[in-house]
């Protein structure tokens, strides 16, 4: 297949979407497709994958790079010829590829990835929560199908009057994160650090900003016996280090890799504190390294988490029962590694590989659609 693969994200920007970006792209090139990539200017690579580059000409949005749309948009389709066209969390770049694509009569594939209504609703704009839903609805309304990560989104988009949803999840690399990452002398060290004298570590990671939630861990304040990590960065950290003051935690900021696969290792229980995700990637890379996650019961997290196998969810907006259920994961060292032990296995069947083949499934019956489609017209033309 020739892929057309449209990014409102890029590196060296690295977020949830870059992420998957690249490793739809990785998978393409692994399975002999064709690809070509179109991302707003942002100081990208040329190339990834083995596949060009084509940066947009774009303005800054609070530190965002936005691809503006325009006729040249549809010259770059026309030029590549692809036979579906991916849009990762369509914004203004992503929405005129898809009204090309229509145009075109290519069939597209939009992500839905960034919950752009509910950043609207935590701010308290909510004549501008109502605006987003709106504009969401018209981007995605002349895909030929919208993936979704969760069912909460899932169930949120059909209220919305989104239609021509499936489900589309994401994976993990089972082999960077792994529970036997914590032989690693990177991993021993830094939890030589972390817990000089036994301490319990719960840890984060992610972007630290006012949707991640992250100052939701002064809930902790007081349990005797645990050592807070952030790994991670962002406009949220004054904010988090102030409600923080005076508690046992550790700042390890932004790590990639092989340091951020050693951090996981080093943590006892993963807490994710953000209740607003669609999906929970790093979730999945805590379960992949044999962590109990302990989340709010809200967004993505509802789909990874068993309550009581894997880990605990805890009422959204609520202190009680995240404190509860991190008390009791600390001072049960054989909870912690039955529901760590079963995080693992219930990711198994997750990794990159899998997931990205049902996304050239799911490419493959979108194209086949748009053909028959094609045929009917052409034939009821002849008639």
């Amino acid at each position: 297949m020739r892929v057309l693969v449209v990014s409102e994200s890029f590196l060296p920007t690295v977020n949830g979407v870059t992420n998957s970006v690249c490793k739809v792209l990785d998978h393409l090139a692994l399975r002999g497709h064709e690809a070509h990539v179109m991302v707003p200017a942002c100081g990208a690579p040329q190339s990834y994958a083995g596949f060009p580059v084509e940066q947009i000409v774009s303005v800054p949005y609070r530190q965002f790079p936005v691809g503006l749309p325009g006729l040249h948009v549809q010259r770059i389709i026309e030029r590549f010829g692809p036979d579906v066209i991916h849009v990762a969390s369509p914004f203004l770049l992503g929405a005129e590829a898809i009204a090309a694509g229509r145009r075109l009569g290519i069939p597209t594939v939009a992500i839905f990835q960034t919950d752009v209504a509910g950043y609207a609703r935590r701010n308290h704009f909510a004549a501008l929560e109502a605006v987003a839903w709106r504009m969401m609805r018209r981007i995605h309304r002349h895909a030929t199908v919208t993936l979704v990560p969760s069912s909460a989104t899932m169930a949120d988009l059909r209220l919305a009057g989104f239609r021509r949803l499936k489900r589309w999840g994401r994976g993990v690399d089972l082999a960077a994160y792994h529970p036997r990452n914590r032989l690693l002398a990177a991993a021993s060290e830094l939890r030589r650090a972390l817990s000089p004298r036994g301490e319990v570590v719960i840890g984060y990671v992610g972007r630290v900003a006012p949707e991640k939630q992250v100052e939701r861990m002064s809930a902790l304040r007081g349990i005797p016996g645990i050592h807070l990590a952030i790994v991670g960065n962002g406009p949220g950290m004054p904010l988090v280090r102030k409600k923080l003051e005076g508690m046992p935690v550790s700042y390890l900021g932004e790590l990639r890799g092989t340091a951020l696969a050693a951090a996981y290792a080093s943590f006892d229980v993963f807490l994710h504190t953000g209740e607003e995700e669609t999906f929970g990637q790093t979730i999945q890379e805590a379960h992949a390294s044999g962590l109990p996650v302990v989340a709010p019961r809200a967004g993505g997290p509802i789909d990874l988490v068993t309550e009581g196998l894997n880990g605990f969810l805890y009422r959204p907006g609520t202190s009680d029962e995240l404190r509860e259920a991190i008390e009791l994961l600390a001072r049960d060292p054989a909870l912690r590694q039955r529901m760590g032990e079963a995080g693992r296995r219930g990711v198994l069947g997750r990794d990159w590989t899998t997931v990205c083949d049902e996304l050239l499934a799911r490419y493959r019956k979108v194209i086949r659609t748009t053909e028959i489609k094609r045929e009917r017209r052409s034939l009821l033309k002849s008639r």
